[in-house]
């Protein structure tokens, strides 16, 4: 069943308190609709946490979503080829990371809501559905 991935540049907008529409639609949607994430995201999301207590916090909350593995050969040749055929029309995505979360969307029909221009020349030329708050 396709979900709707939240990236790390909402999770963390999101567990700053920030405002924007992104975290409002996020905020609006929890608990409404399937929202998910990646093993990728939630380790981007933990790495930048500085203290243990924010650090269990952040964990618990987002153990609570389904997380998913994006780890196998499937996944990172699907990635390497996207980035590639970018590559052949001038894009070049500055993230390794990007290129899988964008590769696993697409690879299983499931949506993204995002704050990072690395994943627009993928809704743009490869058709990742992107929700735009």
């Amino acid at each position: 069943m396709p979900v709707t991935i939240v990236d790390s540049t909402i999770w963390i907008d999101y567990f700053r308190g920030e405002s924007n529409p992104h975290v409002a639609w996020l905020d609006r949607e929890l608990g409404r609709q399937p929202l998910g994430l990646t093993d990728l995201i939630l380790c981007e999301v933990l790495q930048g946490i500085r203290d243990d207590a924010t650090f269990r916090r952040v964990r618990h909350h987002l153990s609570l979503f389904e997380i998913f593995e994006t780890s196998g050969e499937k996944l990172a040749v699907a990635a390497a080829r996207h980035y590639r055929s970018l590559r052949t029309q001038g894009i070049t995505v500055r993230k390794t990371i990007d290129c899988l979360i964008a590769a696993f969307c697409l690879e299983y029909g499931h949506s993204l809501l995002h704050r990072d221009r690395d994943f627009d020349a993928f809704e743009n030329h490869m058709g990742l559905q992107v929700v735009h708050p």
